[in-house]
């Protein structure tokens, strides 16, 4: 088949751009291309055998809280009852400084869609914050948001690091 002159100069382009896309290739990620990844400046301390993180948090990069996060399992949303103890003593914090407000965000591992982890955190949050209210805490003082995946505390694809991520956060004095 000829291609009429008048279609040379469309059919020249047509051809340069697709050699040109063939040889762009697309970018590796640097897991595939066997490069190491960065590591994120906190050190993770060994996790026990129930897959919680343990007592010793990596330290947030400014985002002190005198609260402490808490940890959920796998698609759940439901608070653990290793995490009463942590709670316990967060209620202790609000109770002694009454005027303080709190943001809790909900944070997911990873996995799943956008839209389903945004719901999880939700679900996380509310959890964590209707315990607080059921304690005595005005639910005046309390703002919840989710995450979802979009913001995770320690990177990496693997359980170790999607148990760090599968929080409730506190923030507080941020409303």
């Amino acid at each position: 088949m000829r291609i009429p002159w008048r279609l040379w100069p469309i059919s020249s382009i047509g051809l340069l751009l697709t050699v040109a896309f063939l040889l762009s290739g697309c970018p590796m990620r640097a897991e595939l291309a066997g490069e190491e990844q960065v590591k994120p400046t906190t050190s993770i301390h060994e996790l026990p055998a129930t897959g919680a993180p343990s007592a010793q948090q990596p330290a947030m990069a400014g985002k002190e809280s005198p609260l402490k996060d808490i940890f959920f399992d796998f698609d759940k949303s439901t608070m653990r009852d290793d995490a009463k103890p942590n709670l316990n003593e967060d209620l202790q914090w609000l109770n002694a400084n009454p005027a303080e407000q709190i943001t809790i965000e909900g944070h997911c591992d990873e996995r799943g869609t956008a839209e389903y982890n945004l719901g999880l955190g939700e679900r996380r949050a509310t959890a964590i914050r209707d315990y607080l209210v059921a304690a005595g805490i005005d639910a005046k003082r309390i703002k919840t948001v989710s995450f979802g995946k979009e913001r995770p505390f320690v990177m990496g694809h693997d359980e170790a690091a999607w148990t760090w991520n599968r929080r409730a956060h506190f923030v507080v004095g941020e409303r």
